[in-house]
């Protein structure tokens, strides 16, 4: 088994424009005033919480996250992922290659990390030896929407 080591931004980090806190900021408090309106006032509430949720996100910078694969499992920064703890995993090679792990703990139950510096190769070979079973996987829905939507 060979020792890997990489690392990778949290998320990739988007530039956005003044126009785009302007618009998140129209629809949040468009929204809130219509659902006065409707006196739904908890779900006013909701939304302003939300855009201010979405405002802080985009502002944060990312984190450099590390991973290391050894023979006791592959850590993601202070976290150790044993080889028997990890239900399947998956290698996306191409124009942005891409770990996907499905584990069996409860609150991280779906990882996915960019691979910039290591052999896709290597990686699944590494897991392949574990016997750790390959099954194919892609970026989950959520992933996709806050992408599209800039965050």
């Amino acid at each position: 088994m060979t020792n890997l080591k990489w690392s990778t931004m949290e998320y990739e980090e988007k530039e956005r424009s003044t126009d785009w806190y302007w618009a998140l900021g129209i629809i949040v408090v468009a929204s809130s005033i219509a659902s006065i309106i409707f006196h739904n006032y908890f779900f006013a509430i909701l939304l302003i919480l939300g855009g201010g949720c979405f405002i802080m996100f985009s502002i944060k910078k990312p984190e450099v996250i590390n991973f290391e694969m050894n023979d006791k499992g592959i850590q993601i920064n202070h976290s150790l992922y044993e080889y028997n703890n990890i239900r399947s995993f998956f290698v996306r090679d191409g124009e942005k290659p891409a770990l996907f792990l499905k584990t069996k703990k409860v609150y991280t139950p779906f990882i996915s990390a960019s691979i910039n510096s290591v052999s896709v190769e290597s990686i699944r070979n590494n897991f392949l030896e574990k016997n750790v079973p390959e099954e194919e996987m892609k970026e989950n829905l959520a992933e996709k929407l806050m992408e599209r939507l800039g965050l």
